[in-house]
């Protein structure tokens, strides 16, 4: 009984870990393709303007939708990615405990 359901919470959270990942890359699609468009929306607008397209190129409005959305973008990934690769996953406490223990049984040898 009680390895079915720890099978079962391990599928749940497998599951919920795949759902959060698939999030983060459709995102992260969504930001690229929607960033090109706003750019090119941008730069054609300033070009149908009078500026030269080097000028254009290098206006701040260009970069500024990449720029903010991509902080986002960042703590997304953070949420998803980095707190569990820095080692803080949700087992970090036992695994800490359990290290801990391990020094302190050495430490009484």
């Amino acid at each position: 009984m009680q390895q079915n359901f720890t099978q079962e919470e391990s599928f749940i959270r497998a599951k919920k870990r795949v759902k959060a990942i698939k999030g983060f890359y459709v995102h992260l699609i969504v930001y690229v393709l929607v960033n090109i468009f706003i750019s090119g929306i941008i730069i054609f607008g300033l070009s149908q303007s009078g500026y030269k397209f080097d000028d254009a190129l290098s206006n701040f409005g260009v970069y500024s939708t990449w720029l903010f959305w991509g902080i986002g973008m960042f703590f997304h990934w953070l949420g998803v990615f980095g707190f569990k690769s820095l080692g803080f996953g949700t087992d970090w406490e036992e695994r800490k405990i359990k290290e801990l223990m391990d020094k302190e049984d050495e430490k009484n040898k």
